[in-house]
C-alpha cells in the first residue's frame, strides 16, 4: 500500500515555497535587473550559489548557521523560533535552495522589457512601484510563470538540502525523495519505484508545460 504523507508533506513544502519566492523572487529580481550599484553584483552571486553548490555543503551551512552551534540560532531559540528538523527547515531549506530557479527568469524577463515603456511611466509621474506592477510584471507574466514552475517542480525532488535541514521524521519531514531513499535502504524496490515513477511523471508534466509556454511566448 502506497504511504502518501511524503507526498502530501512535498506537495506542502512545494506549494509554501513558490508562493514565498513568488512575492520575494519579484523583488529580488528588480533590484537585480535595475539596480547600477555594486551591491547588486555582490548579492547576484550568493543568490545563484545554489546552482553549483553541492547539497550537502548548502545544507550543512543552513544547519549551522541556524542551529545551537550559532549566535542567530541560539537568539532565535532563545525566542521560541525553531526552523530546523520541522516543517520550518524543510521550508527554509527550500527556499534559499530554489531561490536562483525563482530570480534568474526574472531577471532576465524583466530586463527584456522595452525600456522606452518603463521610461514612459516615469514620465507621465507613475512610481517605482507602480511600473513594476502595472508595466514590467504583465510584460514578463510567461518569465514569471516559468520561474513559478521551475521552483515547484525542483523543490518537489530535493532531497539533500531538505534531508540535513529538515531531517528524516515518517509523517512530519520525510518528503517523497526521502521515502525513495528509505525504500531502498529497506530493499523494497516495489515501493521506490511507485514513489519515483510518480516524481519522474511531476518532473516531465513541468518540462512539458514549459516547453508550451516557451512556444506561446515566441509568438
Amino acid at each position: 500500500m502506497i504511504d502518501y504523507s511524503p507526498f502530501l508533506i512535498s506537495f506542502e513544502v512545494a506549494i509554501s515555497t513558490t508562493i514565498v519566492l513568488g512575492v520575494v523572487g519579484i523583488f529580488i529580481s528588480y533590484f537585480l535587473a535595475f539596480s547600477k550599484s555594486v551591491l547588486a553584483d555582490i548579492v547576484e552571486p550568493f543568490i545563484m550559489s545554489p546552482l553549483v553548490l553541492p547539497p550537502t555543503v548548502l545544507g550543512f551551512y543552513i544547519m549551522y548557521i541556524f542551529g545551537l552551534q550559532s549566535p542567530l540560532g541560539r537568539l532565535l531559540n532563545n525566542i521560541g523560533i525553531h526552523l530546523l528538523f520541522n516543517f520550518n527547515g524543510l521550508l527554509l531549506g527550500s527556499i534559499i535552495y530554489s531561490l536562483p530557479f525563482a530570480v534568474s527568469p526574472v531577471v532576465s524577463g524583466f530586463r527584456s522589457v522595452p525600456k522606452s515603456i518603463i521610461e514612459a511611466s516615469y514620465t507621465l509621474g507613475k512610481s517605482k512601484f507602480y511600473t513594476l506592477l502595472k508595466v514590467i510584471i504583465p510584460n514578463s507574466k510567461y518569465s514569471i510563470i516559468s520561474a513559478l514552475v521551475l521552483v515547484f517542480s525542483h523543490t518537489i525532488g530535493e532531497f539533500g538540502v531538505v534531508l540535513m535541514v529538515g531531517g528524516d521524521i515518517p509523517g512530519k519531514t520525510r518528503t517523497a525523495s526521502i521515502a525513495i531513499f528509505d525504500y531502498v535502504q529497506e530493499l523494497n524496490y516495489k515501493q521506490a519505484n511507485i514513489t519515483a515513477l510518480i516524481l519522474f511523471a511531476i518532473a516531465m508534466s513541468t518540462l512539458i508545460f514549459l516547453q508550451i509556454l516557451k512556444r506561446f511566448q515566441e509568438r
